[in-house]
């Protein structure tokens, strides 16, 4: 890793809640070596214009500002989703690259219009998906390598999310994400969602097939009290998986691995053809989670 020394990219984050913090954190102090060094924080902008102190010695600006400014030439976008879409139009249409939590938009219509417009102005348009660098999920992968899916299950469950986050195809896109990069691509056959607003519990049931017409069954499950866990049951050929094997954890953080890779972006270390393979999978991802919402609430 030698780019040029002299180039650095303007950083602003958008957002400092819990990601948003560790973003900051992250970019004070970067993999040493690697290309995450080429970022240069400049501010952040706080999603709900409160007036804050300086957050770990960084500064507070305006969108307005972040926008604007000609030091600043990278987005890290931390809100929550529904915010997602209206945000990245703003920093790319301001010649600005971007980095976003997933998922960036709620509709996979909007996905596709922004990464058009990222294209058209030369532009990184980059959807973090931290679950896919964990060590149990590389575990898991490893797991599932060389054997054949007969049918399967993801279960997840968690506590209630506001509004703001979206339907639970899209909050959860991440558990879709696992599932498409573990067995490929995927169509939907059926959808329900079953909710109690009084209780504030929810239970979105998805049933997918795979190219090979094998079927799996996704669900997101919340609650008050209910703990936060990915339950599986994968049936394969020869045997049954009940459980993600258990790792140990990754001696760099996910948002420091995920940083590394959005640098190197940046710098043009990654090759066009895993970019494309990589927005075709977003797209994918998101395209489900529309059908998915399509059929509950029809």
């Amino acid at each position: 890793f030698s780019p040029d020394p002299k180039i650095m990219f303007g950083a602003v984050v958008v957002g400092v809640g819990a990601a948003g913090t560790v973003r900051i954190r992250d970019m004070l102090a970067p993999l040493p070596g690697s290309p995450a060094e080429k970022l240069s924080l400049r501010g952040f902008v706080s999603r709900n214009r409160r007036t804050l102190d300086k957050h770990q010695d960084v500064s507070q600006m305006s969108m307005e500002e972040a926008v604007q400014r000609a030091d600043i030439q990278v987005a890290f976008i931390c809100t929550e989703n529904l915010s997602h879409e209206d945000t990245i139009r703003a920093f790319l249409r301001a010649g600005k690259h971007v980095c976003v939590e997933y998922p960036m938009a709620l509709s996979h219509g909007a996905a596709l219009e922004l990464w058009d417009l990222a294209a058209d102005k030369g532009l990184i348009l980059h959807e973090e998906h931290i679950e896919l660098l964990s060590e149990d999920f590389k575990a898991l992968k490893r797991e599932l390598e060389g054997k054949t899916l007969q049918e399967g299950t993801l279960h997840f469950t968690g506590g209630p999310l506001k509004p703001t986050f979206g339907f639970p195809a899209f909050s959860g896109v991440a558990r879709l994400t696992w599932l498409v990069e573990l067995f490929g691509r995927l169509s939907v056959t059926a959808a329900t969602l079953e909710e109690d607003p009084e209780k504030n519990y929810s239970k979105m049931t998805a049933t997918l097939k795979t190219s090979s017409d094998r079927s799996l069954t996704w669900i997101e499950e919340r609650g008050p009290g209910f703990p936060r866990a990915k339950n599986i049951h994968f049936r394969l050929d020869g045997c049954t998986l009940t459980q993600i094997p258990a790792a140990p954890r990754g001696a760099v953080g996910l948002f420091m691995q995920d940083m590394v890779l959005f640098s190197a972006k940046l710098l043009g270390q990654v090759s066009p053809g895993d970019m494309q393979k990589e927005k075709l999978r977003v797209l994918h991802c998101l395209e489900l989670a529309d059908r998915i919402r399509e059929l509950c609430q029809s």
